[in-house]
């Protein structure tokens, strides 16, 4: 795409002749490394580590050219070029801007709190057929996001739609810089990311900041705050801007008399230019009406006229943004992923299957790419190429285009072509799939949920959703809190406080924590047989799990002079030295751990052992969420220095301390040490309400309605006929009980359920599978969505309503309840 040394060029470095390569991939993680030769790597700061620590492992994945910004040792590389910039993340996004400057087509730039990704999805559906379109991969709308997404604008584009997302001020400008919109899209303003700012109109004044260059902007004039701030921008700083609007009320140039419910679909009328026309679009929820409405606009600049833009929007499909994990028959994990198809969304699928350890065998399903800027040879070259890296058991290519470039794949074993999806189908049993990972990717058009619904394990409607997107998140929410060097051992006991096991696990793997810690040596076990790797300690061993901790390699926490005797008796047996344990100690907790009147003993008897090797030394907090007590937190914290100190003493070495847990990090920074506990903070929930702020939703409990019925005034609902109706109702049964870890304590009124935007009591005693609610007025149907805690319906919520804690309803959730893994 462009010449190593052109590049150099922008960051004012002047590079020998002999230096010269080609360079089509910029590459910021050395974990996604697929086109090596042609690849610039950027040694990042990161909130946790700097990018220079990751030089090595680039270098020998074959990366010849870096751009760093710390001083490093460049006889170790040989033949490598470094390219030293004061700041490695400017020159990435400087390189972008010089990238996109070099090309002239129509950008459409989108911000707003929410539904920057959809829009831009519903742009593509609409515009596709007619533009060649570069497009942010999913949700790249980041600091860096938005450099890595630029840097795919391609000759053959004739059409660019980029997302712009900030969190603080100040940072709309590079993305400005990098996108340089000639067309903008708002789609809302709310309180998303609102965190960084001291007002909503200072938010929306920063998003704005985006449409400083560009020519016109789309957005709806009924949300007063940004119609105001509009108005001030074009005065102020953009007196060229000409702005489409649309609104419910006169003035707008798009002005929309009514939107009407017909069943699954909308109908909405609306005026443009003095002319009435109305289109449908298959979608009702408020949501979707403002963002169609606003790509009906766009449609309206571009020319179409009311004939064209009818049809294009009857024919628009739900964005898919997830890229799910879920449980498949002979004990296979499934990977589907209908997102989008393209070679972006190709390598994050591939990248988001490598992750995935639980099994050693992998497979891929893939279809024909469509509307990709390369030309199908350079295309599928590339496919073969990322493909040829994984290993898999099997790939299994669905499509013409594929079939005709099937010798691409020649050096592959078990390779397979079918035309379509129900030619494949046919000749399905043929693939023995067992014990392995299945990613499904394919283009919508390929209908690759038939397959899905063959490989998948049947179960019934309610389903634990988990967001891997926000677990990052959050984690790297606490990381941004730490001291540098401080290490996170995160808590994956109780199937990951109900959130699973492996998959966690291995996402915290992937993402580069230091330990991970499990009650019983089972769950560490199950851990090891599905590739987690990091160390990990075990909170409660006994003698009959001395044998699998060894064999695991698991490090136990060893807590009385009883069990510490226990162990090293054992391992003296085997003849073993130096084997990684941790000691607990008892600061005030009273639950585990050796108090004072024990430590002298056990430093005695540690001097005189050679079997064990203290990896870390910790204790509990009793009460770091609570204000009231926190000079007994300080009183636990110098207990725990004194009794650390005597240890260490002991012992004559150092090795790690910790004490400090989700609450603690938040509230006590002086009590991080060498290493912090990260429990349900990960999950998103934190006593601390300004770290809560700061978290994402994980765990969404979804289900469905399964029969609503009109019950009559004094009739009775459920067992024991301990709820009698006071009026005539609507009463919905939802698929969920107390077998699923949905408490009876939430019947007869104590617990509500989220349905259409409300909260419905729920009526009568919760069943075994099934709970009833009132959705009286509602409008609801069989087989909506409920949910049971989520971004709606937070699990504090919850907690609150059964006087419990959150833990609680977590870990209440049974395993008959799917476990579905997704991110966008």
């Amino acid at each position: 795409m462009h010449s190593l040394i052109s590049i150099a060029g922008v960051l004012g470095i002047q590079l020998p002749a002999a230096t010269e390569r080609r360079i089509t991939e910029l590459v910021t993680d050395s974990r996604k490394i697929y086109f090596s030769e042609q690849s610039l790597f950027f040694a990042l700061k990161g909130q946790a580590q700097h990018g220079d620590r990751f030089i090595a492992e680039a270098y020998q994945k074959g990366i010849r050219a870096f751009v760093i910004d710390t001083e490093i040792d460049e006889t170790l590389y040989p033949d490598a070029v470094f390219l030293f910039y004061p700041n490695s993340f400017e020159a990435l996004q400087k390189i972008a801007a010089w990238h996109r400057a070099s090309f002239h087509l129509p950008v459409i730039g989108i911000t707003g709190s929410n539904g920057k990704t959809i829009v831009k999805e519903l742009i593509f559906q609409l515009l596709y057929q007619e533009y060649n379109i570069v497009r942010s991969p999913r949700s790249y709308n980041s600091q860096l996001g938005v450099p890595l997404s630029v840097w795919n604008i391609n000759e053959v584009n004739t059409l660019g739609v980029f997302e712009a997302g900030i969190s603080k001020n100040g940072e709309m400008q590079e993305l400005e810089k990098m996108i340089a919109p000639g067309l903008g899209i708002f789609t809302f303003i709310g309180d998303a990311h609102a965190e960084g700012f001291g007002s909503i109109e200072e938010k929306t004044r920063e998003k704005l900041q985006l449409f400083k260059q560009a020519k016109t902007l789309f957005y709806c004039a009924d949300e007063k705050v940004l119609h105001k701030e509009i108005e001030h921008f074009v005065q102020k700083e953009n007196s060229e801007l000409v702005l489409f609007s649309w609104s419910r009320k006169p003035g707008a140039v798009l002005e929309i008399f009514s939107t009407i419910r017909k069943g699954s679909t909308t109908e909405i009328q609306c005026n443009y230019k003095a002319e009435d026309f109305i289109f449908t679009i298959p979608f009702t929820d408020e949501a979707s009406v403002h963002n169609c409405i606003t790509c009906v606009c766009v449609l309206l600049y571009f020319g179409f006229d009311e004939m064209s833009i009818s049809k294009k929007m009857e024919a628009l499909r739900p964005v898919e943004m997830r890229l799910e994990l879920k449980k498949a028959k002979n004990n296979c994990s499934l990977i589907n992923d209908s997102y989008n198809s393209d070679i972006n969304s190709v390598s994050i699928a591939l990248q988001f299957l490598s992750q995935q350890n639980q099994h050693t065998s992998k497979s891929v399903v893939l279809s024909d790419i469509f509307q990709s800027a390369h030309a199908p040879l350079d295309l599928y070259r590339d496919i073969a190429t990322m493909i040829s890296n994984l290993h898999l058991k099997y790939f299994i290519g669905i499509g013409l285009q594929l079939q005709q470039h099937a010798n691409l794949f020649r050096n592959m074993e078990h390779v397979f072509f079918f035309a379509d999806t129900e030619d494949f189908i046919a000749h399905i049993d043929q693939f023995h799939f067992q014990d392995e990972t299945i990613l499904l990717k394919g283009a919508r058009v390929f209908e690759f949920e038939k397959i899905s619904r063959l490989l998948e394990l049947q179960t019934h409607q309610t389903v634990l959703e988990i967001n891997l997107d926000a677990l990052r998140h959050n984690l790297l929410m606490y990381r941004q809190q730490l001291a540098p060097d401080v290490k996170m051992m995160l808590m994956v006991k109780a199937f990951s406080y109900g959130s699973g096991s492996y998959e966690v696990a291995g996402l915290l793997q992937h993402a580069g924590v230091d330990y991970l810690a499990v009650a019983y040596a089972d769950e560490g076990i199950t851990l090891r047989q599905n590739g987690i790797k990091l160390p990990i300690m075990v909170l409660n061993v006994d003698e009959n799990a001395f044998e699998n901790v060894l064999a695991n390699q698991l490090e136990p926490e060893l807590y009385s002079l009883n069990i510490f005797r226990s162990f090293t008796r054992f391992l003296k047996d085997r003849k073993i030295k130096n084997y990684k344990v941790h000691i607990k100690l008892d600061t005030g907790m009273h639950r585990l751990g050796f108090i004072p009147e024990t430590l002298e003993q056990l430093c005695t008897e540690l001097q005189d052992s050679e079997t064990v090797h203290i990896a870390s030394v910790f204790s509990h907090l009793a009460a770091s969420d609570n204000p009231n007590e926190d000079p007994y937190t300080e009183e636990q914290f110098a207990a725990f220095n004194a009794m650390a100190n005597e240890v260490e003493l002991a012992v004559g070495y150092t090795f790690l301390k910790h004490i400090s847990n989700t609450s603690g990090i938040s509230r006590f920074p002086n009590l991080q040490l060498d290493m912090v506990r990260l429990g349900i903070g990960l999950y998103g929930v934190d006593s601390n309400e300004m770290m809560q702020k700061k978290l994402q939703v994980v765990t969404t409990l979804r289900s469905t309605i399964a029969q609503i019925k009109n019950v009559k005034k004094g009739e009775s609902v459920g067992y024991g006929r301990k709820f009698k109706l006071e009026s005539d109702a609507e009463i919905a049964v939802v698929r969920i009980g107390y077998a699923d870890g949905f408490r009876r304590v939430f019947g007869n009124g104590v617990g509500k359920l989220w349905v259409n935007g409300q909260l419905c009591p729920i009526v009568g005693n919760v069943c075994m599978d099934m709970t009833m609610i009132d959705v009286t007025g509602l409008q609801a149907a069989e087989e909506d969505e409920v949910i049971v805690f989520g971004k709606q319906l937070p699990v504090q919520q919850l907690a609150d309503w059964s006087s419990t804690i959150p833990y609680e309803v977590f870990t209440d959730i049974s395993q008959r309840v799917q476990r579905v893994y997704y991110q966008e």
